[in-house]
């Protein structure tokens, strides 16, 4: 009878940690209502293959078959249209651009556990798909991404080695970091629940942390970096920017913290896109190719 009850008690715990993990990943799709059309900007609507059966949805804006592109990508339940101010902004200055959705997120195919891991697979897709479509001639590339999109362009980074310059704006350095910060504004303590919860994540899901933690793959990137990040941002704390600084390449890695702004206002401080401008003209040139 003893032995039933301990069953029956692991099977229940089993059952509560699958209800606390899908609550963790659960998000809703929410697909774009503005296009660059809005800002006179011509584009065109493409899909391209991730994973086995995945598919992604994004938006093409060319400008010169010999000028660099820049692949650009959202943060968690967002979608591509969060990339127009970048859009914008990158467009006049002449280089081709691919913002998609990450899967599980506006009009992609979903996942079951989106997470950094998968929103890098994502970006590694969008690369291949460059390279391999044939759409321009040059193959510089340069990655923006926002948030967790900003861990997963470093991940890609260090696995797509000629990639040539990465721009995140509030990204993480581990997502257990991320977890723990939420356990502790839940009030929830990390030890034992945290704990038993990510071994739990990777024995059920095969989630390993430390091989997908950006700040624990930042040294084996190539590019160079630009990790921008709010000095008020309460979402991913500036201390862990700091983290993937002092893990980084020094002399490829540099650090802007933006004054007065938190996780998801970066870009509205004054000097931000001359910062920006400045870091790829630097790292990825247009007058380079074109």
């Amino acid at each position: 009878m003893k032995i039933i009850l301990i069953l029956f008690a692991v099977v229940i715990l089993f059952i509560l940690l699958d209800a606390v993990i899908a609550r963790m990943y659960q998000n809703t799709k929410h697909p774009h209502h503005t296009t660059p059309e809005k800002y006179g900007i011509p584009f065109k609507e493409v899909h391209f293959p991730v994973g086995k059966n995945g598919q992604l949805y994004g938006w093409w804006i060319p400008t010169s078959q010999t000028a660099p592109t820049l692949i650009l990508i959202h943060g968690w339940g967002r979608n591509l249209s969060r990339m127009l101010p970048y859009i914008r902004n990158f467009h006049p200055l002449g280089y081709n651009l691919l913002a998609f959705d990450a899967r599980s997120h506006g009009s992609s195919t979903p996942v079951k556990t989106p997470t950094v891991w998968t929103f890098t697979q994502d970006i590694c897709a969008a690369v291949n798909f460059i390279e391999e479509s044939r759409l321009v001639s040059s193959q510089e590339i340069g990655l923006v991404g926002l948030s967790i999109g900003g861990g997963a362009v470093i991940n890609a980074a260090s696995l797509v080695t000629h990639i040539l310059s990465v721009i995140t704006v509030g990204a993480f350095s581990h997502p257990v970091e991320v977890m723990k910060l939420g356990f502790q504004e839940k009030h929830i303590p990390y030890i034992p629940f945290g704990w038993l919860l990510f071994k739990y994540m990777r024995v059920r899901f095969g989630l390993d942390f430390i091989k997908i933690a950006p700040v624990n793959n930042i040294h084996s990137t190539h590019a160079d970096i630009l990790l921008v990040h709010g000095d008020e941002d309460p979402t991913v704390p500036l201390a862990q920017g700091k983290a993937l600084l002092e893990a980084g390449n020094p002399e490829t890695t540099h650090l802007w913290a933006v004054p007065g702004k938190g996780h998801s206002d970066c870009h509205t401080h004054p000097y931000f896109w001359e910062k920006i401008n400045s870091f790829l003209q630097e790292t990825i040139p247009i007058n380079k190719s074109s």
